[in-house]
Formats: C-alpha cells, sequence, structure tokens
C-alpha cells in the first residue's frame, strides 16, 4: 500500500510538472506572437506615416507646378529662350514684309 501512495505522488509530481511546462509554453507562444504583432503594427503605421508624407508633398507638387509656383525646368527656360527669338525674327519679317507690300512710308 505504500508503494500505492508513493506511485500516486510521482504520478501527481509529473502531472504538475507537465502541465507546468505546457502553460509555460503557451504563455511563452503567447508573448511571442503579441510581440511579432506589435512590432508588425508599428512598421505598418510607420509605413502610413510615410505614404501620407509623400501624398501631401506630391498633392502640393500637383497643384504648384502647373502655376508655375514651383520654378521650371531648364528646358523650359531654353525653350521659352527660342520662343521670343522667334518672335522677333516673325515681327522683323512682318516689318520687310510691310515695307515690300506697302513701299516705304
Amino acid at each position: 500500500m505504500g508503494m500505492m501512495q508513493e506511485l500516486n505522488e510521482n504520478t501527481q509530481v509529473k502531472a504538475n510538472l507537465a502541465f507546468v511546462a505546457k502553460v509555460i509554453a503557451i504563455v511563452g507562444t503567447a508573448v511571442w506572437g503579441y510581440s511579432v504583432l506589435w512590432n508588425k503594427l508599428n512598421a505598418l503605421d510607420l509605413e502610413i506615416l510615410r505614404l501620407k508624407h509623400d501624398v501631401e508633398l506630391n498633392a502640393e507638387f500637383r497643384v504648384k507646378w502647373p502655376r508655375g509656383e514651383l520654378g521650371a525646368l531648364p528646358d523650359d527656360a531654353e525653350q521659352n529662350m527660342r520662343l521670343m527669338f522667334l518672335e522677333k525674327q516673325m515681327g522683323k519679317h512682318e516689318e520687310l514684309l510691310d515695307t515690300v507690300r506697302y513701299g516705304a512710308q
């Protein structure tokens, strides 16, 4: 009978140790899962902030660039200079044509 009681105590201790090990494993897994989710949420939050900043900058660019409030491309400046030169040339040609058509006045 003493042997039966000793087996029961050992069995109970083994069962308690197994239960404690399972609880520790479950708590560890829950903490690990929570930290993974927390890190993922922080990464997504940071990404959303970056996207909002980019969208705001793009909105400002989209509005101000066509109005010429943010400057112009060097190619645009060169093209404008060429257009002004051509306009002056056209003006001279019109004066010459008027002279040819109507004579010197």
